[in-house]
C-alpha cells in the first residue's frame, strides 16, 4: 500500500461527502470502507483495515501523527516541517519513518487542533500553546518566525497520572526525601519547583499537589491545563486565552491569578511563570495562601531566584532589594530537579529559603543528589530550620 493510494481514495471519498452536510464519524467510516473494499489495488485484510484507518485518520482525526498520539510508548512528537518527524519513545529520540503528503496537509492538521481548543495561530500570531483532547500539550510556531516550519511539538502525558511510588520506582528521589516533601506539602509550606527543559517540573508538581488535603479549596492556573489533581473535590481550573483576530481579549496568567485572589483559595498553584506574572505569584504567596506551589526554568535553585528577579521587572519597577525581600518571605522551599550523567531525571536539591540579609536570599541547603554508585544517592546535609512556621500553619 502507498502514500498515493491513500491519497487517491481519501480523493475518492471527498468527493463522495456531500458539500455542507455535517457528517458523523461513523458514516465517514461507511464511505471510507465502501472505498476501500472495492479497491483492487490493495490485497488482503489487514492491508484494507490499514487503508482504511490512513483514510479516516486523515479526514477527521491527525492524519500521519494519531497513529504517535495513540502510542503510550510516545511520550514527545517533534514536527520540522512536513517532512521530518521526531519521537521520543522511552525516553530514546528516534526519527519516524512517516511524513505529511504536504506542508498544506500540516497546516489543516494545525488549524484542526488549534480550532478545538478556540484559539488562532496564523502569520500575525506565529506561537500558540493548545493540547488534544487526551490532554497533551501542544507547542505550534508557524512562519516567518519558524524558518522550515510549521514547527510543532507534541508533550503526550502518561493516560495515568505519576504518583510518588512512580518516581520512587524511577529512582527520581528516595523515600526519605519524598516523606519530607510530603510533610511540607500538608503543612502549607510554599514550595516552587525549578528544571531545565523536559526535567519533569509539571509531572512532579502534579504529584506533589495530590499530597494537599481533600477539604481545601485550591485554583490552578496554566497555559495550557496539564494538571490533573485527583483527591481534590473544591478544584477550580484557569487556562489563559490568547488574543483574538482583532487583537483584544487575552487573558493573561496576570489575570488569573488577580482573579484567583478574589475566589476565596486555600491554595493557588501556578503551572509555570515565564515573566511578569512571577510577582503575582510571589504576591499571592505573601498573602496568607499557604501552600501555593509553581514551577519555572532554570539551572540551579540559585538560578532560578535570578530569575525571577527578572521576571517580576519585567512587570514592575522596584528596587531589587525589595524584590528579594518578597521571594525569601513568600517561598518556603526551592526544588530542583534534572537530568544525571546518566540522563534520568532526579531531583537534584532541596533548599529552604532563610529570609534576606546584607543583599542576599539566605539559603539552607537540605537534600543534594550525591550521583555515588550503589546505598543511598541523596544526602541530607542540612535540617529544616524554619520548623515554627509548620507548627503556625
Amino acid at each position: 500500500m502507498t502514500e498515493e493510494i491513500v491519497r487517491n481514495i481519501r480523493q475518492q471519498v471527498y468527493e463522495k461527502m456531500e458539500f455542507g452536510k455535517e457528517l458523523t464519524d461513523d458514516e465517514v467510516w461507511e464511505l471510507v470502507d465502501e472505498q476501500v473494499i472495492g479497491d483492487e489495488r490493495i490485497f488482503g485484510l489487514d492491508e484494507k483495515k490499514k487503508a482504511g484507518l490512513a483514510v479516516f485518520n486523515s479526514l477527521r482525526r491527525l492524519d500521519v501523527l494519531q497513529e504517535l498520539v495513540d502510542d503510550a510508548g510516545v511520550s514527545e512528537i517533534m514536527i520540522n516541517g512536513p517532512d521530518d518527524i521526531f519521537i521520543e519513545r522511552r525516553g530514546e529520540l528516534l526519527r519516524w519513518d512517516k511524513h505529511f503528503a504536504s506542508k498544506e496537509k500540516l497546516e489543516d492538521i494545525i488549524q484542526l487542533i488549534v480550532g478545538r481548543n478556540n484559539r488562532m495561530v496564523n502569520e500575525m500570531n506565529p506561537i500558540v500553546d493548545a493540547r488534544l483532547e487526551n490532554g497533551s500539550r501542544v507547542n505550534i510556531v508557524l512562519s516567518p518566525i519558524a524558518i522550515n516550519g510549521p514547527i510543532v511539538t507534541i508533550r503526550r502525558f502518561p493516560d495515568n497520572p505519576f504518583t510518588m511510588d512512580d518516581l520512587l520506582e524511577r529512582r527520581s528521589l528516595n523515600e526519605e526525601v519524598a516523606g519530607f516533601l510530603k510533610e511540607m506539602v500538608e503543612n502549607g509550606m510554599n514550595i516552587f519547583v525549578s528544571g531545565g527543559t523536559s526535567s519533569g517540573k509539571t509531572t512532579f508538581l502534579n504529584v506533589l499537589a495530590n499530597y494537599i488535603p481533600a477539604g481545601e479549596r485550591v485554583i490552578t492556573i496554566e497555559d495550557s491545563a496539564e494538571l490533573c489533581l485527583k483527591n481534590i473535590e473544591n478544584l477550580v481550573r484557569l487556562e489563559t486565552r490568547n488574543k483574538n483576530s482583532e487583537g483584544n481579549a487575552a487573558i493573561t496568567i496576570r489575570d488569573l491569578i488577580k482573579s484567583a485572589l478574589r475566589m476565596r483559595p486555600d491554595r493557588i498553584i501556578v503551572g509555570e511563570v515565564r515573566s511578569g506574572e512571577a510577582l503575582d505569584m510571589i504576591s499571592a504567596m505573601n498573602s496568607g495562601h499557604d501552600g501555593s506551589l509553581s514551577t519555572g526554568h532554570a539551572n540551579s535553585c540559585k538560578d532560578m531566584l535570578k530569575r525571577l528577579e527578572t521576571m517580576i521587572l519585567m512587570a514592575v519597577d522596584m528596587p531589587v532589594a525589595a524584590i528579594r525581600g518578597q521571594i525569601a518571605a513568600g517561598i518556603d522551599l526551592m526544588v530542583h530537579l534534572g537530568r544525571s550523567r546518566d540522563g534520568k531525571r532526579r531531583l537534584l536539591e532541596i533548599q529552604e529559603l532563610l529570609g534576606y540579609e546584607d543583599g542576599e536570599i539566605i539559603l539552607n541547603p537540605i537534600y543534594r543528589y550525591s550521583g555515588k554508585k550503589g546505598g543511598e544517592n541523596w544526602e541530607k546535609i542540612g535540617e529544616l530550620k524554619n520548623r515554627e512556621k509548620l507548627e503556625c500553619i
